[in-house]
């Protein structure tokens, strides 16, 4: 009897750990564009059927928001962010709300600056994927904007010109 009560709680906590099991992880390294000095980092790591991004992002504006978001190209080679492409919207949505399901798997919630300019986030999200499927993030940039995104201007929210870009790469 004892044996199977410990077999018993074995097999429940081995499908409690399924529930939060960990997978492939990405990392992007921010860097500034062109007349700005944005820099940090961005991870992004699959959690069942969920990636949670996290990370923290240096020289923005003091106790301001800014536009936050995975876009479609893996290219920061233009001076502006541009050649990034726009969000990364594998699902063709609308832009929206980073809690509204029916959005970009791109869009994320705004980066708060603390009154040193300094943005620390974690955000859970089920629209993104780290190594695998339609909606993977490795091969894609990182862009943090200006300005907050408004969640309601189409296609991007209305976020303004690009402080920084990063490529998604395998970590």
């Amino acid at each position: 009897m004892r044996n199977a009560l410990i077999a018993l709680t074995a097999v429940a906590a081995l499908s409690a750990c399924s529930t939060f099991a960990t997978g492939p992880k990405a990392v992007s390294k921010l860097e500034p564009t062109k007349g700005n000095a944005v820099t940090g980092t961005v991870r992004f790591q699959q959690i069942g059927d969920k990636v949670q991004v996290s990370g923290d992002v240096r020289g923005l504006k003091p106790n301001a928001e800014h536009g936050f978001h995975v876009h479609e190209k893996g290219d920061c080679s233009s001076g502006d962010g541009m050649s990034a492409g726009g969000h990364f919207n594998p699902a063709g949505k609308p832009h929206a709300h980073q809690g509204t399901p029916e959005r970009h798997g791109g869009d994320l919630p705004n980066l708060k600056a603390n009154g040193e300019g300094v943005a620390t986030f974690s955000v859970t999200t089920p629209l993104l994927s780290v190594g695998s499927g339609a909606a993977n993030v490795i091969g894609r940039s990182v862009i943090v904007h200006r300005d907050p995104d408004d969640y309601t201007s189409q296609p991007a929210g209305n976020s303004g010109p690009r402080l920084a870009c990063g490529l998604i790469v395998a970590d």
